[in-house]
């Protein structure tokens, strides 16, 4: 089901439950309008099914650009905002690669008790405040890394990330995927969206993670 957002983005929605997912997109430099994530959408097809109780809301930025950070946030916000009029009284937010720089700025929102970032673009710059009192859980390809015309983020970022999250007292883990690359799926030609090698570790490591904020 596809739901309008405030900020005027779109998310769509898989399930149902007072515990929600909100998944945010990655990004480029180029401002594009915003598309679904094939890896998300891979993941929320593959997760949804193992856990019923959560509700999975994936974002359609306006723009998907990491020059316009501040408008993804808004529509992460958006989106949460959405969660919330939808019944979630708990939410675990899931950022991809600019993602993770979204959800974690978002993450101050009373509801976030989780943040999962997947290969997630962890500037020196960002302010990690947000994520006190949260939980915040990193997983990153080991392969990945940018080429021209190709986005990455390499695990080293990720992993000073976690560092100066951890210093800041919050409860930090990070799992680091042997073979696997920066995205988890592209989309085919066709529209459907097909898993890179080690998307079924990704669907582990994240299912795990999940179950556990399922749980809490």
């Amino acid at each position: 089901m596809i739901v309008p957002l405030a900020s005027g983005a779109e998310a769509r929605l898989t399930g149902s439950g007072p515990r929600a997912v909100v998944c945010v997109n990655g990004g480029a430099s180029a401002e594009a309008p915003g598309t679904w994530s094939a890896s998300l959408e891979w993941l929320v097809g593959r997760l949804a099914p193992r856990l019923p109780q959560l509700a999975f809301l994936e974002v359609r930025y306006r723009v998907k650009s990491w020059r316009r950070l501040d408008d993804c946030v808004e529509d992460a916000r958006a989106a949460l905002a959405a969660a919330r009029e939808a019944g979630a009284r708990e939410v675990a937010l899931l950022g991809f690669s600019m993602g993770g720089a979204v959800a974690v700025r978002a993450a101050g929102d009373a509801l976030v008790s989780t943040v999962i970032g997947l290969a997630p673009w962890l500037s020196p710059k960002l302010d990690l405040s947000p994520l006190r009192g949260r939980r915040l859980a990193v997983v990153h390809g080991g392969l990945d890394a940018p080429f021209p015309g190709i986005p990455g983020v390499r695990p080293a970022l990720s992993e000073r990330g976690a560092e100066r999250a951890s210093a800041l007292g919050v409860e930090t883990a990070r799992t680091v995927i042997p073979g696997a690359f920066h995205a988890i799926a592209l989309r085919a030609p066709w529209g459907t969206p097909v898993p890179l090698p080690r998307a079924g570790r990704w669907a582990a490591v994240v299912g795990a993670e999940l179950e556990q904020f399922a749980c809490a």
